[in-house]
Order: structure tokens, then C-alpha cells, then sequence
């Protein structure tokens, strides 16, 4: 069997360097001061943050090495010009795909925070070789880690959407065993199109096998199949939909939309594939059984579900455990917010995502000045249990049957509240962040 070549070459950063240790990198050639401004860039961009804050490492980078950085970023490249008062040096990186990990964007947040005052001692191939160690940092949890932080998050959007017991079970061992395959075919450098297709059919087959023995065994009744689409949400790509409309409000058109178009492509892969495998089984996307739950416990009830939800896609972006437990936290109260906005003050469902997202905004600025985790790394998380992907589902799966009406229904309201999350973030970010509001 020949081996499979790469598409994306590695970059040999220690190659460009040419001087050595006892020369500061203040003091370097442009071409060895430009290697680090656009390998930084390009590992922000690969842990998922937006095209604002990868530029604004790489303008920080560069005002401490005494050049100028202009950059054109997109969702997996990065076009950047550094500029001395003698030379320009022009770069063009690119990554293979894209992800999320919120523990190396940590580590690289506190890079950036010590690299001014370092700028003038340490060389630059002393600051690649702490640039290696961040970028070869493993991974915290496992496949099966993965697939029950996937299991226990699907398991509370469930019942945050409206399941009972019996649906959260069978979500609980399809969200987790499609994860679990996921994470394999990630690790096995499966494309974007296989690993979700597989992942999603896996998930969504768990679920039809799960249901079909509770009917048969335990004489569980055929309503509980409404809970079939709770399975293959650990997809919704949360992170592009949100950082993509953020990167519009800062007019980062390229990237913006080229993160949207990402989080489309997965959103109509999983979509489709979870309406063939239901069409498979002969199964119908019906509306879930009422839960006779008074409203103060109800609300009790949602508070934790939204925590573990939150607690659970957090660990999925690979946070450590302290960072996703502060986003459920944020998560379980802004969650609780939106939707009690929506039954006991009957807001439409946009406004009261806005509010929502808006509140989980504000709570991650002040929480980001006490403790120092990225306010992305928590904010995300939070929200991303508020994405409508049954919507979406419902949506694609009405279309399907060219049902038009419902489908552009539901559609419409999963475009609404998916408009409003980050409007929501932006919102906060404006009111919190100085720097941000400013287009300068």
C-alpha cells in the first residue's frame, strides 16, 4: 500500500532561522521576526478563533519586534505582509483543516501575554521552541472521554428541547457512540464530509436500536422516537457559526464567510444524513410528549441540564475541566434565561437568544479579568446548547418531502436564532471590550 502524501506541507520554522540564541529577536532579520509573527497567526487560526483575534496577536507580535503586519485571513489561510523601514517580507500559510481546542488557545493567550516583555531576551528560535511545545501538546481526553462528554451534553439538550427519560437514554448512547467514532476518524485524518456522514449514521443508528429494544423489551411507546434527531447534535458546529458572525461585525467579510459556509457544509451533511437513516428506519420527526413538570421545578431542572450540557460541549472542545465547569456555570444561567424568556414571558425566540447570548457575553468579560481564560472559551460553550440543530433538522427533513411550507418554517426559525447568537456576543463584546469597538 503506498502511503498518502501530504496536500499541506509541513513548514520547517527552524530552517528559516538563521541566528542564534545570543541574538534577541527584537534584533533578528525581518525574514526570522516575520516566521514568528506567521506561525502564531496560523496556530490561533488552528485552534478556532476568529480573524479578530488571530490579527491582534500578530499585531502584538509585531509592534514588540519593531515591524509592521498586514494580514488577509480566512478560515484555513492566512496571506500576511511584514514590513521593516527597509524591506517587506510577504508569507503565504495555510492549515490542512480546521478544529477547535480551547486548552492550546489558553496557552497561547498566556504566550502572547508574556512575549513583550521576552521580546528582548529571548531569540527567535528560543520562542519557536516554546511554540513547539505548545503545538505538540496532546490532547486531554480520549475517544471515549470525547464520546461521554458527547453522550452526557445530548442527553441534557434533550431534555432542555423537551425529551423525557426515555428519550435522554437513547440520546445519551447515540450521541456518545457517534462521537466516539467521530474522534477515531479525526484521528485517522478521515475528511469533513466521512467523518460526519459516519459519526452522524452511527449515532442516529444507535439511537433506532436503542428505541427498538425499549419497545420490544420494555414495551417503551413508538412517541419516544421523537428524540432520534437529540443523537447526532454533538455536531452543530457551534464554534465557526459563532466566531463567523463575529468576524462579519468586525467586516472580516473573507473570513466570516468562509466560516459560515464551513459550519453550512456540516449542518447539511448531518441534516441529510440524519434524514436518510430515518428514512431508512421509518422514522418521523414528531413533536415531543408534554413533561407535567410544575415551573419551579421545571426551572430547577433546565438549570441543570444546561449545566452538564454546557459542561459537556465544553470538554468536547478539549477545555480542561475548570474552564468547562466555568462555562457551565455562565452556560446554566444564561440558558435558563433565554428560555424562560420564552415560556413565562412569551419573547420571541430570537429576542430571548440575543438576551441570552448578551448575558453569557457580559458574565465571560468579568469572569475573563478574574481568572484568565479566554473569553471565546467560555462564551461558545455557553451558547452553543442554544443553537437550533432540531430545527434545522426539521427544516431539512420537511424539504426532503418538498413540504415547503413547514420546511421553510422551521428553517426560518433556526435562521433567526442563529443570527441573533452572535449579535448577542457582540453586543456584550462592544459594551466590555474597548479595543473591540473600535475599528481602528
Amino acid at each position: 500500500m503506498s502511503k498518502i502524501r501530504k496536500q499541506h506541507m509541513t513548514i520547517h520554522w527552524h530552517d528559516i532561522v538563521q541566528s542564534d540564541n545570543s541574538v534577541p529577536a527584537t534584533e533578528a532579520t525581518l525574514k526570522e521576526k516575520a516566521t514568528l509573527v506567521g506561525r502564531i497567526g496560523l496556530m490561533m487560526l488552528s485552534v478556532g478563533t476568529g480573524a479578530w483575534r488571530v490579527r491582534n496577536s500578530m499585531n502584538k507580535v509585531s509592534r514588540c519586534l519593531g515591524i509592521s503586519c498586514s494580514a488577509d485571513i480566512g478560515l484555513l489561510s492566512i496571506e500576511c505582509t511584514c514590513i521593516d523601514e527597509n524591506h517587506t517580507y510577504t508569507q503565504s500559510l495555510s492549515l490542512p483543516t480546521t478544529g477547535v481546542n480551547t486548552d492550546k488557545l489558553t496557552e497561547l493567550e498566556l504566550f502572547m501575554r508574556d512575549f513583550p516583555e521576552k521580546a528582548g531576551t529571548l531569540s527567535v528560535m528560543q520562542f519557536h521552541e516554546v511554540l513547539d511545545h505548545i503545538q505538540e501538546k496532546k490532547a486531554n481526553y480520549k475517544a471515549w472521554n470525547l464520546g461521554l462528554a458527547s453522550a452526557i451534553a445530548c442527553c441534557a439538550f434533550t431534555f432542555l428541547l423537551g425529551g423525557g427519560p426515555v428519550e435522554m437514554i437513547c440520546a445519551f448512547f447515540g450521541a456518545g457512540v457517534g462521537n466516539f467514532v467521530r474522534k477515531l476518524m479525526l484521528n485517522r485524518k478521515i475528511s469533513l464530509f466521512g467523518n460526519v456522514a459516519v459519526s452522524v449514521a452511527a449515532s442516529c443508528a444507535v439511537y433506532v436500536i436503542t428505541i427498538l429494544l425499549a419497545q420490544n423489551l420494555l414495551h417503551v411507546s413508538a412517541e419516544h422516537q421523537a428524540g432520534y434527531i437529540c443523537a447526532m447534535l454533538f455536531v452543530i458546529p457551534g464554534f465557526p457559526l459563532i466566531t463567523g458572525g463575529i468576524d462579519l461585525a468586525k467586516l472580516d467579510m473573507r473570513s466570516g464567510l468562509e466560516r459560515i459556509s464551513y459550519a453550512i457544509l456540516i449542518i447539511t451533511v448531518a441534516t441529510m444524513t440524519g434524514w436518510a437513516t430515518a428514512m431508512l428506519f421509518r422514522f418521523q420527526p414528531a413533536d415531543f410528549q408534554p413533561l407535567e413538570i410544575q415551573t419551579g421545578t421545571m426551572i430547577l431542572l433546565r438549570i441543570v441540564a444546561s449545566f452538564f450540557g454546557v459542561y459537556g460541549f465544553s470538554l468536547m472542545f478539549n477545555s480542561p475541566r475548570k474552564m468547562a465547569f466555568t462555562a457551565g456555570l455562565i452556560g446554566m444561567f444564561a440558558n435558563t434565561l433565554r428560555l424562560e424568556l420564552i415560556d413565562l414571558a412569551g419573547f420571541p425566540v430570537g429576542i430571548a437568544a440575543f438576551l441570552g447570548a448578551f448575558c453569557s457575553g457580559c458574565i465571560a468579560s468579568v469572569v475573563k479579568k478574574k481568572i484568565g481564560f479566554p473569553r471565546i472559551s467560555l462564551t461558545v460553550p455557553a451558547i452553543v446548547i442554544m443553537v437550533p440543530g432540531l430545527y434545522m433538522y426539521r427544516g431539512i427533513y420537511y424539504m426532503g418531502l418538498s413540504n415547503v411550507a413547514d420546511g421553510s418554517i422551521w428553517l426560518t426559525k433556526a435562521i433567526l436564532i442563529v443570527v441573533a447568537l452572535p449579535l448577542g456576543l457582540v453586543a456584550a463584546r462592544l459594551c466590555t471590550d474597548s479595543n473591540f469597538r473600535h475599528c481602528s
